[in-house]
This record gives structure tokens, sequence and C-alpha cells, in this order.
């Protein structure tokens, strides 16, 4: 019989990707029954997940705690994700969500969580960036998981590509008839991006065949780490235009942005600390060649992922 794989944010981009995977995998879609949770079960994207007879879609809020009882019932696997809060206690809010989804999956008697955390950027730079709060809520969670009565493992992405696309003030801007990507770090300095449409499902699909086998483990998730020369480079190549990196002061990069105070600070100091002490930490090139190297299929380059989605340059 198959068991239940219980999936949050399964219309979006982590979470639809694991659905995707497992469903498309001969063995995992054998393995598991897909539960698809999400917030909203009347979106057009769940109404997409609904018409697959393989998928139960469930309606869930993280913060009511009597629907992720529902929706956590008779789940023998969960693949948890929570999403940043922007509000003024953001790193209590969003570490909550976890632990209760986390609490919740033990009452429940499921056997194992998957996390989707990240790095703490604060432990990492020892205590030099404190306002990266989407990272430190979730590395404060994985910790609060791994000392629970149940088995786990966490999946730590890197960059999204997608964001490129998707946060267009991320992206390079029109500066005296060329493109300029602008920020605070060493041009050379390497950072790991992941296609998180895409190669999410690759990652969590090695977990879900070999549980076991990953068990406390983290899959620093990524391709590999590109330059900030590097990625101009390709996207020169894939846009036809002239894309060039500047390395700028902090502040410019933080007037740049749509948004001021706290949030702009996440930002600064989240490519601040990756720049100089390694998004994974000092040995992060190491630790995203391992995940790699263990991830269930073929992992996308920047090349082929911008030669199938094209940026629009605005």
């Amino acid at each position: 019989m198959s068991k239940i794989l219980a999936v949050f944010g399964a219309t979006g981009q982590q979470g639809g990707s694991v659905v995707n995977y497992v469903l498309n995998d001969p063995e995992l879609s054998q393995k598991y029954k897909i539960r698809a949770i999400t917030r909203d079960a009347n979106s057009e994207k769940a109404k997409q997940l609904k018409e697959k007879v393989e998928i139960e879609v469930v309606q869930s809020d993280m913060s009511d705690r009597a629907s992720l009882d529902t929706a956590l019932d008779g789940a023998h696997t969960v693949f948890a994700m929570t999403t940043p809060s922007f509000d003024p206690d953001r790193l209590e809010r969003e570490y909550n969500t976890a632990k209760t989804i986390a609490d919740v999956a033990v009452e429940q008697n499921v056997e194992y969580i998957i996390f989707s955390t990240l790095p703490s950027v604060k432990d990492i730079s020892g205590g030099k960036y404190t306002k990266v709060t989407p990272f430190d809520a979730k590395a404060m969670a994985e910790q609060y998981i791994r000392g629970l009565h149940i088995k786990s493992a966490f999946y730590s992405p890197g960059y999204f590509m997608q964001n490129i696309q998707s946060q267009p003030f991320l992206a390079p801007q029109p500066v005296d008839g060329t493109w300029v990507l602008a920020r605070h770090n060493s041009p050379k300095s390497q950072l790991p991006w992941i296609d998180a449409v895409g190669d999410t499902g690759k990652f969590i699909g090695a977990i879900l065949a070999e549980p076991d086998k990953y068990e406390g483990q983290t899959m620093c998730a990524a391709t590999t780490l590109y330059s900030w020369e590097e990625l101009v480079a390709i996207l020169s190549k894939a846009t036809g235009k002239t894309i060039v990196y500047k390395q700028v002061p902090s502040k410019d990069f933080k007037q740049s942005l749509p948004f001021d105070g706290d949030i702009a600070d996440i930002f600064v100091e989240g490519f601040a600390s990756h720049g100089e002490f390694g998004y994974f930490g000092p040995d992060s090139k190491k630790l995203v060649a391992w995940a790699a190297a263990n991830a269930r299929g073929r992992l996308s380059t920047f090349e082929e992922y911008f030669g199938a989605h094209s940026l629009q340059l605005a």
C-alpha cells in the first residue's frame, strides 16, 4: 500500500517541483500517494492538481493548528516549508510556523519529515550579520526539528534562478546604453544557484528513495557555484545584450531596492554575508558538490535555464 506523502506549498515552486517529480518517477509514484497541501484549494493551480486522480488536495492554513491536524492525519512522510514573514516579529513568526508543523507531525505519528531549511547567516558570520531573518528562522526551525522524536532530513536550496526573472529589482538595470548588474560583492565571489522548479524534486526524490541513507543529512542544493562575472557572461549570451557586473557600496545597493528599512537590510546583509563568508559557510563548494552528486537526476545549468526561459530586460 502506498504511503501518504504530504507536500506543503504544493502549488508553489518547491512543493510543486516535489509533486511533479514524484508523479513522474516510476518507483516513487508507486511508493507514495501525494497529498497536496495548499492555503487555497480553489486557486487555479490547486484545481489543476485536483484533476489528477493520483493527488489528494487538502486546504490548510499553517497558522490554524486544527487544519494542520487534518492535513497530516495518516501521513507517513511530510515535505514542509515556510514562507518568509516581513512583519516586525518576522523571525519568531516564521520559526513558530515551522515549529507548529513539526509538532503536529509528531502528534500525528508521521514517521519522516523533510524540511526546507536555510543556513544561519547570523551563525556563519559570527554574529556580524543579524538581520537576514528568513535564513535564521529556518535554521532555528531545523535545529528544533533535529531534537524531536521523528526521522528527518533537510533540503537547503541556493539562490533560485527564477528570482532573476520574478524579482526585477535583482535583475540587470539599464545604465547609459548598457545593462548593469550591481551588488556590493566582489565580482569573483561565488554563490550557489538552483532551478527551484525544475530541480527541487530531484533532491527531495533522492531522500524519498533512500530515507534511511539521508536521515539527519542536509542537501545543500544547487547545480554549482557561479561568480558574478560568470553570471553576467551567461546572461549576456542568453539575451544578446551587453551586461556587465559592477561592484558598488552597500549603501548604493540598498538605495536601489524598492523598499527600505529592515526589509532592505535582509537583502543587503544577505548578499554581504554570502560574499564574505560563503552561502553555506567556508565549505560551500564541497557541500554543494556532494548534494549535486546525490541528486536523483541531472541538474540544470544557468546556460540551460536561460536557454529555456527567456529573460526579458526592461
